[in-house]
């Protein structure tokens, strides 16, 4: 997302050359607009060789299988993010077991760039339901995962835990 004028004094923020990137900035006060990546998590709980996944019920990928997980909160550990993220959208509790890796990505066609810390986790209780956001909750096979995933990281970060698990 772009914007127009500076949040700090009101003047217009216009384009030029900083540490070798094109940034917007305000001649004025001396804001300068950094384009930084959003933090988010995603939750590869896996349970006797199957994956659970998400069928996602808004935009974007409307109605694609995704991995639990979403944006962090402002200075929320990733952890903590994955086991609040998990909970609220699948009613599971998680104990997260490692980092499977980091993979970067953009929310939906058109959207701001997301850095994903990907976490593979235990399911250590809960009762399974589909949050707001989810229309299904499903287990699939590690071997017979469903076409339609959502994001671009997801397919990276699904090959992966594939060849871990294989």
């Amino acid at each position: 997302m772009l914007y127009s004028f500076c949040p700090k004094c009101g003047q217009i923020l216009r384009r030029r050359p900083i540490d070798g990137v094109e940034r917007l900035a305000c001649s004025s006060c001396g804001f300068i607009f950094y384009q930084n990546s959003k933090p988010c998590v995603g939750v590869l709980a896996v349970k006797e060789g199957q994956l659970l996944l998400v069928r996602r019920a808004i935009e974007p990928y409307f109605g694609y299988w995704d991995i639990p997980g979403g944006f962090l909160e402002a200075g929320e550990h990733p952890e903590a993010g994955a086991i609040r993220e998990m909970a609220e959208e699948t009613g599971l509790v998680i104990e997260p077991v490692e980092i499977l890796g980091l993979y970067m990505s953009a929310y939906g066609p058109d959207g701001e760039h997301t850095l994903n810390i990907c976490y593979v986790a235990e399911v250590a209780g809960g009762q399974p339901r589909p949050a707001s956001d989810a229309s299904e909750l499903r287990w699939f096979d590690l071997g017979d995962l469903p076409e339609q995933i959502a994001f671009d990281w997801s397919h990276e970060a699904l090959t992966h835990l594939q060849q871990r698990y294989n």
